[in-house]
């Protein structure tokens, strides 16, 4: 017998950790078409009143800078298997974009996202919460790749971002949250045993 309400499960971890590794190894195990990703970082306040230079000096990694009341809505809202149209956002310019995502309710839920277990009403709406840790130095290696790749960032203002906000951030929100966590995986998403059994555990949750 299938579960009446979507299994939620919640990715947290600091930036570059292997969250995205992680949650294609749950859409891979579970079928693409069992599986709706909710991503924190849609979830960034429209901050189009500033100009752009003005907006690359916002701190993106406090709790703050996050409409995470949206993405609590939206989670009910699925939970209670009802589409959603969430928000869109753009990278290389900070901005939200004006279009939004259809999601619909399926069989399991992933929340992934940096400071998801940062608040007490997201994590409230989670059946499991799994924490992805990996060393400050892969983490941050990765987060350079990753931004000027795919983000359209500069070095420099990589570095700059991950030492003005990204690392104390991390400290401060990030790491602590980790006690909430149910399941921690060491060595960010490389951990293949430890990956398997939070695998197994899903499979079973889904489809019990």
């Amino acid at each position: 017998m299938k579960h009446e309400s979507p299994v939620v499960i919640g990715i947290a971890g600091g930036t570059g950790s292997g969250k995205t590794t992680v949650v294609r190894r749950l859409i891979e195990a579970l079928g693409d078409g069992q599986v709706t990703v909710l991503e924190h970082d849609r979830y960034y306040r429209d901050r189009s009143e500033l100009r752009l230079e003005e907006r690359a000096l916002l701190n993106y990694d406090h709790p703050d800078s996050l409409e995470t009341d949206l993405l609590v809505q939206h989670l009910q809202d699925l939970k209670g298997r009802q589409p959603v149209d969430v928000p869109a956002y753009d990278f290389a310019r900070h901005n939200r974009l004006a279009t939004r995502e259809r999601m619909e309710p399926r069989a399991a839920i992933i929340v992934e996202g940096i400071l998801i277990f940062a608040d007490a009403a997201l994590r409230a709406l989670m059946d499991v919460k799994v924490f992805v840790d990996a060393d400050a130095d892969t983490r941050f290696i990765r987060r350079l790749e990753r931004d000027v790749a795919e983000r359209g960032r500069t070095v420099s203002s990589v570095i700059d971002q991950y030492l003005g906000t990204v690392r104390p951030m991390h400290l401060e929100f990030v790491e602590p949250s980790k006690r909430y966590a149910d399941i921690i995986l060491p060595q960010g998403g490389h951990n293949d045993v430890a990956i398997e059994m939070l695998l197994t555990l899903a499979r079973s949750l889904v489809n019990r």
